[in-house]
């Protein structure tokens, strides 16, 4: 059955979107600057975290699974000019989202305490998480790396291309000729 018309509001039809090739819609790309980046991380874990101490009792191993692929999310939606932030806010936004399973003690002393064990016992979790972020950063700024580098060609190869085909114009079709300068000694 087909859609009806878009209208803006005053009974004039609007531009529908392009439909995606082959009919599958993509999902979306969202790109967060550094800051971002962190906030979301840091959240998320925050809530994550939370969510663990209420639902599982402070597992920390579950919370260490977690960890994994909200790292792969902030290096894969992190801005192409801020790559770098990602592997830096990873491990702070562990940090942050450890404070509810750390277990509770009666003064400041005693929490420090158990943040310092909980990030101590978790240390493989914190290491795995910010090496699926530097690696994810590494592929993606090859990827931009190589891109530009094709790019750069296409562009020196234009210009080289247009010069060989007037040569051969002016040549009267015969190819580019050989021009002999003056022999140096």
């Amino acid at each position: 059955m087909p859609r009806p018309a878009r209208t803006d509001g005053g009974g004039r039809p609007t531009a529908r979107p392009a439909e995606p090739r082959g009919g599958v819609r993509r999902l979306p790309e969202p790109r967060l600057t550094g800051l971002g980046g962190g906030l979301f991380c840091g959240a998320l874990m925050l809530a994550l975290g939370w969510l663990d101490r209420l639902l599982l009792g402070s597992s920390q191993t579950v919370y260490g699974v977690l960890f994994l692929p909200v790292c792969l999310l902030t290096a894969l939606w992190v801005r192409r000019a801020e790559l770098l932030s990602a592997p830096v806010v990873v491990p702070v936004a562990f940090a942050v989202g450890i404070l509810p399973l750390a277990q509770d003690g009666d003064g400041f002393g005693a929490r420090l305490m158990a943040l310092v064990t909980a990030l101590a016992t978790q240390a493989g979790w914190l290491y795995g998480g910010t090496l699926v972020a530097v690696l994810t950063v590494l592929v993606r700024g090859v990827r931009r790396a190589v891109a530009r580098r094709r790019r750069e060609r296409r562009h020196q190869q234009t210009p080289q291309a247009h010069q060989q085909e007037g040569r051969a114009r002016s040549s009267g079709g015969r190819g580019p000729q050989q021009v002999q300068g003056p022999r140096s000694r």
